[in-house]
């Protein structure tokens, strides 16, 4: 590897499983010192152990939470580099169905934690003068959508428009703000809770004929953590392995 967060230190929210395993392993990997958060408290440390990192318990829909898991940041490493608010939750329900309990429940975790990340984030970032806040947001949402979920769709696009807010008040700080919006990917919970024919249709529907990986994820997450990004600021990335590119169903060119 090459080094590219060698001594940064990145707090990653929701990183037990899946993508924001993903991340925190691919930022050890190129020399992050890592706080791992998470509401899921043997997977996280689990987690935690695997990669060297300190962990707390943290529902990121508790202004509180969030400004713990910054202070265990501060308090390890003196110093906090990057922010990654990737944790979210996406109950499968129509909106006919949808109580308004059920809608705050969403719009609290993915909405209103993705602010508490970055209004507790900004604190140490803005005395130190620099800061890289990311978020995960989905190509659900900000493009594209599907029956029952209509309440993280709507935090979705949220997301993305708070990036862009959050990208023009936070600048004069040195702090870029991006996100990145991933497509379907193959995690635990895609793999738990949805059938192998849903799957299928899924990888159907890529031109590039599988479903992303957590890795394809991190990778983006990687690059606008870096130097090299350092000039990127209210924007997204799209990870999607080319889905939201077809018109229609007969899209593939095969060749002969």
């Amino acid at each position: 590897m090459t080094g590219r967060l060698e001594d940064r230190v990145a707090l990653i929210v929701g990183s037990a499983r899946g993508i924001g395993k993903g991340i925190a392993q691919r930022f050890a990997e190129e020399g992050a010192k890592l706080v791992l958060a998470d509401t899921e408290v043997e997977a996280g440390q689990a987690a935690a152990d695997e990669l060297g990192a300190a962990f707390i318990r943290t529902d990121i829909s508790r202004m509180a939470d969030a400004e713990a898991a910054v202070a265990l940041a501060l308090d390890h490493h003196g110093r906090l580099d990057i922010m990654v608010q990737n944790a979210g939750i996406y109950p499968w329900q129509l909106l006919e169905n949808t109580s308004p309990d059920d809608w705050d429940r969403v719009m609290a975790v993915n909405l209103r934690g993705t602010f508490n990340a970055a209004r507790a984030a900004l604190v140490p970032m803005k005395a130190q003068h620099f800061g890289r806040m990311l978020f995960t947001s989905s190509i659900t949402g900000p493009h594209v959508t599907s029956p029952g979920h209509g309440h993280y769709s709507a935090t979705k696009a949220g997301i993305n428009g708070l990036i862009r807010s959050a990208a023009l008040e936070f600048s004069g700080y040195g702090i870029t703000v991006n996100g990145v919006e991933p497509g379907n990917i193959l995690t635990e919970a895609i793999q738990l809770h949805r059938g192998a024919a849903f799957i299928k249709n899924m990888e159907d529907a890529i031109p590039l004929g599988r479903l992303g990986s957590p890795r394809d994820v991190a990778n983006a997450f990687l690059f606008l953590a870096s130097d090299d990004a350092s000039y990127i600021t209210g924007t997204t990335i799209i990870v999607d392995g080319g889905q939201l590119l077809p018109e229609g169903k007969d899209f593939r060119l095969l060749p002969p």
